[in-house]
């Protein structure tokens, strides 16, 4: 059994934790930036560096002193080393590299959205390669099939908005606060989803991509029209959101060879109500669904050692030289799309 120290400050959470090769999380500390950021509605790129700075290192320390190693005991230290902002990620990165050359241990640098998309292995040891993949979370919105570690093909991606993003607005428009997306999941509760006429950007147009930059400015026209109520508002977004996402996966895997499971990973995919659709469309295609726990679903550095653990199985380490990467497709080969789904 090996044993991976993984790192995570490619946003708002710094985080780090011990996982082992037989999936168990001995240790983990996640500290969060809500409180600095938000009086301005969102993520900060310099006081989430600033913070990250911080805190990390004492993290490291305690997650050590639980975990009761030292470094040189270590197989291995994983970090995210992008996509993110880049602040945040060079200093998670710095320390890893300062880490493992200090005790000799294996650098592995991270790509942020494959930790999300082998996560669920770390909770599930019965999911395997090949599965199609929902990566929704606050800067990434894609389907792809994941065929190994390393071995990724987007089948579709956004043009302009992630979904976590629109999340993030509604919750703004709204004045619900940040983190945005579980104060509208938790309004959209109380309000009827068919009660304000909002927009399904790009469903029927027979592409596999998404769009949700028009239905943002359509929960901004709703909302200053003085015509519906918060409540009905935050719900009637969320059903769009999720009739996109079911209409874009039906396409997407209609244009792909059949997988046995949907998996969905990233920060909305703790949305109770998105699961719950995602259950049925797997049902009904006779696909297994997979979900990571809530845990699991937003950053975290469980997720980062996982996938350092499953790179390290297959031979893989990186060099001390690394670069930190803003921007890290999961598949590079991917045909551009217009919009911002060229840069993902």
């Amino acid at each position: 059994m090996g044993i991976v120290l993984g790192i995570e400050s490619s946003c708002d959470e710094t985080a780090a934790a011990l996982v082992t090769t037989d999936r168990k999380i001995v240790a983990q500390r996640i500290a969060s930036q809500d409180a600095e950021h938000a009086p301005y509605g969102g993520v900060v790129p310099e006081i989430a560096a600033r913070a990250h700075a911080q805190i990390l290192t004492p993290l490291i320390a305690e997650v050590m002193r639980e975990g009761g190693l030292e470094l040189d005991q270590l197989d291995a230290i994983a970090a995210t080393a992008g996509p993110g902002l880049i602040g945040g990620v060079m200093v998670g990165l710095v320390s890893a590299k300062a880490l493992a050359m200090a005790s000799g241990v294996p650098l592995i640098a991270v790509n942020h959205l494959e930790g999300h998309a082998l996560s669920p292995r770390l909770a599930d040891p019965e999911l395997k390669f090949p599965y199609a993949l929902l990566l929704v979370s606050g800067g990434h919105c894609q389907i792809l099939r994941v065929e190994g570690v390393g071995q990724y093909r987007r089948l579709a991606t956004t043009i302009d908005d992630a979904l976590g993003e629109a999340f993030d607005k509604t919750a703004k428009i709204l004045g619900l606060g940040y983190p945005g997306g579980p104060a509208v999941e938790r309004l959209a509760r109380q309000g009827d989803p068919a009660a304000v006429p909002l927009p399904r950007p790009l469903v029927g147009s027979g592409e596999p991509h998404f769009s949700f930059a028009g239905l943002k400015s359509a929960v901004m026209r709703a909302k200053d029209s003085g015509l519906y109520g918060d409540a009905d508002i935050a719900a009637s977004f969320q059903q769009a959101a999720i009739d996109c996402v079911i209409d874009r996966l039906r396409i997407g895997l209609d244009n792909s060879e059949k997988m046995p499971a949907l998996v969905v990973a990233g920060g909305v995919a703790s949305n109770a109500a998105i699961r719950s659709a995602l259950l049925s469309f797997a049902l009904d295609r006779d696909m297994r669904f997979v979900a990571p726990p809530m845990a699991l679903c937003t950053d975290n550095a469980a997720m980062i050692a996982w996938a350092g653990a499953e790179r390290l199985a297959s031979g893989q380490s990186d060099p001390l030289d690394f670069v930190a990467r803003p921007r890290w497709p999961l598949d590079p080969s991917a045909e551009p799309v217009r919009g911002a789904g060229a840069k993902a």
